[in-house]
């Protein structure tokens, strides 16, 4: 059986004009009608009414198109995509992220996502707000947080966690902090985020739980600003560990409990990629998503 007729078959069905369909696969129209009786007589049914001015499907007509017309597609997706699969990546590729996560994970992995795909093109949209991905033609998100429950694909880049630190100089020039209730004691740098900014939550290796309570003067909606706070020596804070593991082995920041396991939300939090959900993901998302993920070691330090 020739694919052709039944995509012909399909086409006439839809568009209701068998010049339309031929001026669109670049045929006579006495073509797409001989092939479309060619099909009438290998499978013995009459699927076309056909008048001199009018032609509409048959009963059997319409019942043959809803079995088939999902079969066609779904060969011609094959064939996109086995063609796909040989051919280099290429096209502008849109990505979104959080403003630190962006500029301290992602950023430095472009030159050599670049190097390895040369005809990808990227835009990298940092924001602190969850753009909406298909309004916003998004190719590519990524998200943090705990398990992420979504209408879109989700996938989880790795794991992340958090830690209460402080500079060297603030810990050499302030009350000793000995237990995570010692912070009562301390004016903290805070996240402007309802879940981050009263109380942060400790979890010992006998997976004891204790909430604290916390306070401060200092409030920061973005991550790199509430770091340098830090840094600076403004009090302790509550960062996660791709913002602060680099900083914590050049001696730059301190990690206040390191036994301890803390949070503002769920212990168990993590980086995800997020992806509208389409039938067929571009081969330019699918080597940035496989990238990402081969580099995921190297963003926690």
């Amino acid at each position: 059986m020739d694919i052709r007729s039944l995509r012909y078959f399909i086409d006439v069905a839809q568009m209701g004009s068998f010049a339309d369909v031929a001026r669109k696969h670049d045929v006579d129209p006495s073509t797409v009608s001989r092939m479309i009786a060619a099909l009438e007589a290998e499978i013995g049914v009459r699927l076309l009414q056909r008048t001199t001015r009018s032609h509409s499907l048959t009963e059997a007509g319409d019942q043959y198109l809803l079995r088939i017309e999902p079969l066609i597609e779904e060969l011609e997706l094959a064939a996109v995509q086995a063609s796909a699969a040989k051919e280099e990546p290429q096209g502008l590729l849109r990505i979104t992220a959080s403003v630190a996560f962006g500029q301290e994970c992602i950023v430095p992995l472009l030159k050599d996502f670049s190097i390895k795909y040369p005809k990808i093109e990227i835009e990298l949209l940092l924001s602190d707000d969850n753009i909406n991905l298909v309004e916003n033609k998004i190719d590519l998100a990524v998200r943090l947080g705990p398990t992420m429950d979504n209408d879109l694909i989700v996938s989880k880049l790795m794991d992340t966690k958090y830690r209460v630190v402080a500079s060297e100089v603030y810990v050499a020039n302030n009350p000793r902090l000995l237990s995570p209730r010692d912070l009562n004691e301390h004016s903290c740098v805070l996240f402007t985020y309802p879940a981050f900014r009263s109380s942060w939550t400790f979890r010992n290796s006998g997976k004891e739980i204790e909430e604290v309570l916390v306070n401060g003067k200092f409030y920061f909606s973005n991550a790199l600003a509430l770091r340098e706070a830090v840094r600076q020596g403004m009090g302790p804070g509550l960062l996660a560990n791709w913002l602060t593991d680099e900083d914590i082995k050049q001696n730059k920041l301190v990690d206040i409990f390191p036994e301890y396991d803390v949070t503002a939300t769920s212990f168990d939090t993590g980086a995800w990629l997020l992806y509208p959900s389409r039938s067929y993901l571009s081969k330019k998302v699918r080597v940035m998503i496989d990238f990402l993920k081969s580099r995921s070691d190297s963003l926690v330090n």
